[in-house]
């Protein structure tokens, strides 16, 4: 039975398909849910997740994402508004506000909702960083400013980058627990 991927994004289906190879077939299901308002991605995506669910007729199980940039000197700042925020402040306005922090440590952060008619489950995964100022020309969101290892996601090759992604990792986890199902 295939597991739907709740996303217009191909490039997440195409790395959910890298993750799971050989466990299950992904396929894209776009259906836009009701994004609930939350500081916690684990309630949206889960939330997002039974819905479409049901919506996708209640047989084949979903997966929904959610991420964001949290940034420790803003409180988690933009975390679970992300999105948003760049879209309506941009990214160089998060580093402006970020520049004169003492502390610029940041993470992105992914939870990625499974369900099926018994269950919803969450799978995390994370990857730190620091909030910098913009470099690289590649990626895209928040790539120029959040450096992991000396190198911006936006520096980064793309191979690079997905092998340390916050949602690689938690599709490998999703990975490893449907394998033990």
């Amino acid at each position: 039975m295939p597991l739907r991927f709740v996303t217009t994004n191909d490039g997440k289906v195409r790395e959910a398909r890298d993750y799971l190879a050989g466990i299950t077939d992904v396929e894209q299901f776009d259906y836009d849910y009701a994004e609930i308002q939350s500081d916690d991605l684990a309630e949206i995506a889960a939330r997002g997740a039974r819905e479409a669910f049901e919506a996708a007729g209640g047989e084949d199980p979903v997966i929904v994402d959610d991420a964001g940039l949290f940034v420790d000197g803003l409180g988690g700042f933009p975390g679970p508004y992300s999105a948003y925020v760049e879209g309506t402040l941009g990214v160089e306005r998060v580093w402006e506000l970020a520049e004169d922090l003492d502390d610029r440590s940041a993470s992105f952060r992914c939870v990625v909702a499974y369900a099926d008619e018994s269950q919803v489950t969450t799978f995390r995964g994370a990857v730190p960083g620091t909030i910098v100022a913009p470099r690289g020309d590649g990626g895209f969101g928040y790539d120029p400013i959040f450096e992991h290892d000396g190198e911006t996601f936006a520096e980064m090759a793309t191979a690079e980058k997905n092998d340390l992604s916050h949602r690689g990792r938690a599709l490998e986890k999703l990975a490893n627990w449907l394998a033990d199902a």
